[in-house]
């Protein structure tokens, strides 16, 4: 690892960044060219100190996964990626087939500009992969999670007080989705490992599982029972990313109607708090 090389990479990319590129207003007090160091790390869902850290040559070595969180705020191309990783010593993927965790700019960007409907990209295995504000607040804090636990199916049926969907189309998409993934990809041990965890933690999903149900709607209506807002049901898209096994997944509601008003509310009142630990 080239801690003095990869400190001067990250900020001569940093600078090179306007905030209007990923959706944060510019301000009238904006000293740094660019983006500032705690806008990286909430872009990235890391910490301050850890970003800061590695710009200032002092960082421990970063994981792929804080590598590709870098390489998703700062827009990086394919060549600046694969720079990146170098640079911090860390080999880019696995050679073990799987469906692909890196999320386009392009699709990062049409994320960005969904300011009014929650919004999220999954991979085939329902891993959440990037995310808006307003998905933030209907489902959660995912930067407070790792990136195995910002499983949509984990949260689901091996977290059951914590569920804010009914099981409904929505549920058996996503089942759907990951039995596409495990044929697709039948050496991934990770895939394996996690419909083994689901069977044995969750009899409901054992029985869907079983039953080899494969219906995906890309189009339909999922009710919601979220904590601060109440009962809300809104309208889902599942959107497929060309090529990398992965859904753009929105949610909306018809302007004026109660649905609306509520997300409005949600968005009122905030994201919670992203910037996390590494």
């Amino acid at each position: 690892m080239d801690k003095r090389a990869l400190a001067g990479f990250l900020r001569a990319r940093r600078e090179r960044v306007r905030p209007e590129d990923v959706g944060l207003p510019r301000g009238s007090r904006r000293r740094t060219p660019g983006l500032r160091r705690e806008e990286v790390a909430q872009l990235a869902h890391i910490s301050v100190d850890h970003y800061s850290r590695l710009e200032q040559a002092r960082g421990r070595h970063p994981s792929r996964q804080v590598l590709y969180g870098i390489a998703r705020a700062l827009r990086l191309s394919g060549q600046e990626r694969a720079h990146l990783f170098e640079l911090a010593g860390e080999r880019e993927r696995d050679r073990v087939d799987g469906p692909s965790r890196e999320v386009a700019p392009g699709t990062l960007s049409l994320l960005d500009r969904l300011t009014d409907a929650p919004a999220f990209v999954v991979d085939d295995t329902c891993r959440v992969l990037a995310w808006n504000p307003l998905a933030a607040a209907l489902f959660g804090d995912f930067a407070r999670q790792g990136g195995p636990d910002r499983n949509l199916l984990r949260r689901y049926f091996l977290e059951p007080d914590g569920r804010v969907v009914d099981h409904s189309a929505f549920v058996v998409t996503s089942v759907s989705y990951l039995r596409v993934a495990m044929a697709r990809y039948p050496r991934n041990m990770e895939i394996r490992g996690l419909v083994d965890e689901l069977v044995e933690g969750s009899a409901e999903f054992a029985r869907l599982w079983e039953s080899q149900e494969l219906r995906i709607e890309h189009h339909a209506r999922e009710r919601f029972a979220h904590p601060r807002v109440g009962e809300v049901e809104l309208d889902f898209d599942i959107l497929t990313v060309p090529g990398q096994d992965q859904q753009l997944i929105i949610f909306t509601a018809e302007p004026g109607s109660r649905a609306y008003e509520t997300l409005r509310l949600l968005k009122v009142a905030g994201t919670p708090r992203m910037d996390v630990p590494a």
